[in-house]
């Protein structure tokens, strides 16, 4: 990654031990905590089992994770359609991408696939960019605000994840929804809440830290497990470059 040694974290921090969203909030939005811990919690959980080798942080940002990643693999490449200091390529990642055939272990896919108009294309680009066993680490929204504009083209189900793993010929290893229906419900009133002044902030984020310790609990895990099939508030999946290819 280009400019490695002056890294810092962004969007995610370590706060002892525990990977969540920061708390910066020209870094992140005050309503946008409770997703971001939640996805971060995932990173921290699967990143140490799945990342290896060389890793590819397609739509990086500013790396968010590279904290998490790098210390797990051999060598960092970073590319996105503008250079925010850490890029090593830049270019637009709807387009086929100038890297060579199964040149990395690792691709990180982090909130990036909303963005992108082409969905099926990038796909087949990262199937081809994974070396044979490779496998890419990745989130996305789904009930969820529409954010980035004008570069917000989509919202996808497991069904079509699942769909463009098989079409790209990847296996999914993992897919799980990222919170359920309570988690949409504070997602959408903390949101909401941080845009009013004086109080708005506070109550944002005092009610995403209770939300966040109910999730904890057995009875709210149960109840975002439940709720999870029809309402999700994003998702969260691994999927591999099979060492052969199905007949």
């Amino acid at each position: 990654m280009k400019n490695a040694d002056r890294w810092k974290p962004s969007k995610f921090e370590v706060r002892r031990g525990r990977l969540r969203g920061t708390r910066d909030v020209q870094e992140l939005g005050a309503g946008s905590r409770l997703i971001s811990d939640l996805v971060a919690a995932l990173y921290q959980q699967h990143l140490p089992t799945h990342a290896r080798g060389r890793l590819l942080d397609l739509g990086c940002g500013k790396a968010p994770l590279y904290g998490t990643y790098a210390p797990l693999v051999d060598e960092v490449v970073c590319v996105d359609w503008a250079d925010s200091g850490c890029v090593d390529l830049v270019c637009d990642l709807s387009q086929p991408l100038p890297l060579p055939d199964a040149t990395f272990d690792t691709i990180v896919f982090s909130d990036v696939l909303e963005h992108l108009p082409e969905p099926v294309a990038v796909w087949h680009e990262m199937a081809r960019l994974l070396a044979p066993g490779g496998r890419i680490v990745l989130n996305v929204p789904f009930y969820y605000s529409v954010h980035a504009h004008p570069h917000d083209y989509a919202r996808y189900t497991r069904f079509a994840l699942e769909r463009f793993a098989q079409l790209s010929g990847l296996r999914v290893l993992h897919l799980q929804a990222v919170g359920g229906l309570v988690e949409i419900g504070v997602d959408l009133l903390a949101k909401a809440l941080s845009k009013l002044p004086l109080l708005g902030r506070p109550l944002a984020v005092g009610l995403q830290s209770v939300a966040l310790a109910f999730a904890q609990t057995r009875l709210g895990a149960r109840l975002a497990e439940r709720s999870a099939w029809h309402f999700p508030l994003g998702y969260f999946m691994v999927v591999e470059r099979p060492v052969q290819a199905p007949p």
